[in-house]
């Protein structure tokens, strides 16, 4: 494989991990899908993050202001998001797994997913932000080659709406993953090309002295 592409590659793993876990997602919480669901949850306090620090990676190196309202979102949506991983994800698969087979979800489980919702939709609603404020920066900077990331917006929306669940959250997360990965291809081949730094796309490399 082309160098070229191990970074953009590297960026688009998140978002493409996540949609390959929500084709297994239950769709409903009971005790025979309770293991499932807890157990997909648990590499998700990993990954989730990820998906943003992937984001924020397209404006390193930068100090301008939509560069830090990039990393503030994206920072809002990591921790809501986790959030909403541990209580509804973790938390609500757990207990429901140890109530056993047969037992109706009690009321304090329903009440874990009042909470965890609403975190969750601060995250996602932060990711939206994000990728908005991102796809614009790129395509001042970088202007056509920079369409590809359009598909981070459906993607954000996607998830907004369908979390990691089939069919829209598991094509939410793939949009994602493939549009942060091609805005650092595009990136990087802009800036080889043009000779001088359009913004630090590409792997941090060390510099002789």
């Amino acid at each position: 494989m082309p160098r070229r592409l191990l970074w953009p590659l590297l960026l688009a793993l998140p978002g493409l991990a996540l949609a390959t876990a929500g084709l297994f997602h239950p769709h409903g919480l009971s005790y025979d899908t309770a293991w499932r669901w807890f157990a997909l949850h648990v590499p998700g306090l990993l990954v989730f993050p990820l998906v943003g620090a992937a984001l924020v990676v397209l404006v390193r190196g930068r100090t301008d202001a939509v560069a830090w309202v990039v990393r503030l979102s994206a920072y809002v949506y990591a921790t809501f998001y986790t959030a909403l991983d541990v209580v509804s994800g973790i938390g609500a698969g757990w207990v429901t797994h140890q109530l056993g087979p047969g037992v109706p979800r009690p009321a304090a489980v329903s009440q874990m997913f009042r909470i965890g919702t609403p975190l969750g939709e601060v995250g996602s609603w932060a990711l939206l932000v994000c990728v908005a404020v991102l796809v614009t920066d790129q395509l001042v900077r970088l202007r056509a080659p920079a369409l590809v990331g359009l598909v981070l917006l459906p993607g954000a929306w996607l998830v907004h709406v369908g979390h990691i669940f089939a069919p829209e959250g598991v094509a939410g997360m793939a949009l994602l993953g493939v549009g942060t990965g091609a805005l650092a291809l595009v990136g990087g081949d802009t800036q080889r090309k043009s000779g001088r730094s359009v913004q630090p796309s590409g792997p941090p490399t060390r510099q002789g002295v």
